[in-house]
This record gives structure tokens, C-alpha cells and sequence, in this order.
């Protein structure tokens, strides 16, 4: 079976290192006069983790020029592969046990995240994914178009039966328009209701890994 993941919420706690790029990015933003100052809380923040860099700006601020936007997602870009070179991004706990066990009962790993290119290389490398991972497809490569529009050519090149694993409405989407199933991992970043759609809800890393064996279990 094709198992396509999400990354950010559903195997790395990108948290971590989004929480404090967002902020150090704002802090210029204001410094800058473009925004006015104001304390974040974690929630607040990381309610844009899952979005596309073009779609939380348009969402964030909408009225700042696109050079701007541009110019401040490229910032937080940087700052959160410096954190990550510096060893301050992590994997969930049990992600990769979870991830070797996947791989051994002979499932196909794909990866779908709406991140740029570049910030996934930097995972692939420092996390050693192609021990697990097939194919990489990150949003930018696809002008960031909708998870659920990459989907088609991700399932031309690995065809076979799908199930899709997210914490956010965008991955739920992609089960809901092509019809396979989706597991909604609570302990990432979306609200409840982002997860109603879902087949199977996982509350961890270990949940996930049932919820995949009992829909395919189903489907044989």
C-alpha cells in the first residue's frame, strides 16, 4: 500500500523551530513599521503550520506588497534551517520506529508537505528519510498549488491504493476529493473539527501505525 504523509505535525514537531523564526520575523516586520507590535501566543502561531508559505501570508497579510511577502517567508525560511543546522528540530518520538516498521512490511513511504524545497532536502539529509521515504514532493515544486491538485501526479508515478496520514484539513482534503482513506493525527497542529472527515484518528506516533493496519485490514 502507498502510504503518503504530511510532515510538519505528523512526523516533525516543527514547533519547535517555527514558533521562534515567526516571532524574530514579526520583530522586524514592526522594527520595519509594517506591522504594529503585538505578543503572539504559541496557539496563534502555530494555527499557519500546515499552510503553504504564499497561502499564510495571503491569509496573514494580505495587504503586504508580494515583494514583501516574499521577503519575510524567505526570512523565516532561513532562520528555521539555521535552528535546524544547529540541531534544533526533532522528530516526534517513536517517528522513526514507527516509519522502520512501515517500510519492513513492505508499504511504499511517500512524502507530500506544503513546504519549500529546500527546507525538505535539509530534513531528508539530517533525518537520513530515504531510509524509509520513496518519493519527496514538496508544495513549491508544484507552485504551491493544493495538496489535493499534486495528488493525481504523485498516483501516476506510485499507483495503487492509497492512504493519506495529516494533521490538517489540507491532507483531510485530499482523501475527501479522490476518495481514499485519511488518518488525522490529533497530536499535530489542526483543531478537531479540521479531522471529522477522517477514517481513523491517530492521538500518537503509535496510533498510527494501527490505524493503517485496521484500514488495511478493511481493504483486504
Amino acid at each position: 500500500m502507498n502510504l503518503l504523509f504530511d510532515y510538519d505535525g505528523t512526523l516533525h514537531d516543527c514547533a519547535r523551530i517555527y514558533i521562534p523564526a515567526f516571532r524574530e520575523v514579526y520583530r522586524r516586520m514592526t522594527e520595519a513599521g509594517l506591522t504594529p507590535y503585538r505578543e503572539w501566543k504559541d496557539t496563534e502561531i502555530i494555527k499557519w503550520l500546515g499552510y503553504s508559505p504564499r497561502d499564510m501570508w495571503n491569509a496573514f497579510l494580505p495587504s503586504l506588497s508580494d515583494r514583501a511577502k516574499e521577503t519575510y517567508s524567505e526570512a523565516i525560511g532561513t532562520f528555521m534551517e539555521e535552528q535546524t543546522a544547529l540541531g534544533k528540530a526533532h522528530l516526534y518520538p517513536g517517528a522513526e520506529v514507527m516509519l522502520e516498521e512501515l517500510k519492513k512490511e513492505g508499504h511504499v513511504l511517500l512524502l507530500l508537505s506544503n513546504c519549500k524545497t529546500a527546507y525538505m532536502e535539509q530534513h531528508r539529509k539530517i533525518f537520513q528519510l530515504d531510509r524509509y521515504f520513496t518519493g519527496y514532493y514538496p508544495a513549491e515544486a508544484y507552485g504551491y498549488q493544493k495538496k489535493w491538485k499534486i495528488f493525481p501526479l504523485i498516483k501516476k508515478k506510485h499507483p495503487g491504493a492509497y492512504v493519506v496520514i495529516g494533521d490538517r484539513f489540507q491532507d483531510m482534503e485530499i482523501g475527501a476529493r479522490w476518495g481514499i482513506p485519511a488518518i488525522g493525527c490529533t497530536y499535530g497542529y489542526g483543531k478537531q473539527e479540521e479531522l471529522r472527515k477522517a477514517n481513523g484518528i491517530a492521538g500518537s506516533i503509535e496510533e498510527v501505525k494501527q490505524q493503517i493496519d485496521r484500514i488495511g485490514d478493511r481493504a483486504g
